[in-house]
């Protein structure tokens, strides 16, 4: 299924022209929460937020980006030149990307793509992109099942269950180190299948030489880059999608144990939910479902909570 659904950020002047652009044509404007303004004509919707950030959706957005949006508002055209843009994209390498290291409950997910250039053309055209960017645990799910369909066998999970997870943390003592391991198991994993391929993309978190480390001492030669909003890349999308998708799996059947719906990510609602769960359960409970190093689980259980650590800045 085609992508209906595509993200652009404007400047201030360009969302003006989109304005003044969209009402000569006949679109319907109307209020958004957050935003400038919608607009929608026939099977064409279009989401202005404060931010820049323009949501072009339906199944007439394609048409709507290649004769209105990039000729007369961006001044460039993009969509349908990805390849000469981002040759490197169509190239073969892996794309690799996690899910869950946000969420108190779940598991920590690393997932892994190949792709080469038949491979990256498929999933551009069935709509892959920044898990991020999708809304639905349903839709999620379709595109992690045509992702395997269409990578078939080049393709690597790690999951890490909440006990595992935290064995592990105990383990490395470090968020950043657990994530480089995870990446790094992936990475060599994929390469036993395709020694071939030249080079691995990852999203970079804290200190770039962590995930090289690990795949030294997994005695995997490839060409390692590190970036971030390596999202972009499709075989990272994938990845992101697949990661996503084992983790809305994997948190249901949690919920499922639980006998309630678990939330996502780890604010005041899911600090509730916990502490909720910790008085009708208990602290091992509690501790089956989630990741125990997250002040979250702290606060939820009354133990001391340490001082707060951003950890995408740390070195690991």
């Amino acid at each position: 299924m085609a992508d209906t659904m595509f993200t652009y950020k404007l400047t201030e002047a360009q969302v003006l022209r989109l304005r003044e652009t969209v009402t000569e044509k006949g679109f319907k404007l109307g209020p958004l929460e957050y935003g400038h303004f919608s607009a929608r004509k026939g099977k064409c919707v279009l989401q202005m937020y404060l931010s820049g950030k323009l949501v072009v959706a339906g199944k007439e957005a394609r048409e709507f980006i290649e004769f209105v949006l990039e000729p007369e508002i961006l001044g460039e055209a993009r969509l349908g030149y990805e390849k000469v843009r981002n040759p490197e994209m169509y190239q073969p390498h892996f794309g690799i990307d996690e899910s869950g290291k946000g969420d108190l409950f779940g598991p920590l997910v690393v997932a892994g793509v190949y792709v080469d250039e038949d491979t990256a053309d498929r999933l551009v055209e069935i709509g892959v992109r920044d898990s991020k960017t999708i809304t639905t645990d349903k839709k999620i799910g379709e595109l992690a099942d045509e992702i395997r369909q269409t990578v078939r066998g080049g393709m690597e999970l790690v999951a890490i269950g909440p006990a595992r997870y935290s064995e592990l943390y105990k383990k490395f003592g470090n968020l950043n180190r657990m994530l480089a391991w995870a990446h790094g198991k992936v990475i060599a994993n994929l390469h036993a299948k395709v020694p071939s391929c030249p080079r691995a993309l990852s999203d970079q978190f804290g200190n770039p030489r962590l995930i090289e480390g690990e795949l030294r001492k997994q005695e995997v030669e490839i060409q390692l880059e590190q970036r971030t909003k390596a999202e972009s890349d499709i075989a990272v999308a994938a990845a992101s999608i697949l990661a996503r998708a084992e983790f809305v799996q994997a948190l249901g059947r949690l919920s499922m144990e639980a006998g309630v719906e678990l939330a996502k990510g780890a604010g005041a609602g899911v600090k509730k939910q916990a502490s909720e769960i910790y008085e009708k359960q208990g602290r091992n409970g509690l501790a089956k479902l989630c990741k125990t190093h997250f002040r979250t689980f702290a606060e939820a259980v009354g133990d001391p909570v340490a001082p707060k650590v951003d950890w995408k800045k740390g070195k690991g």
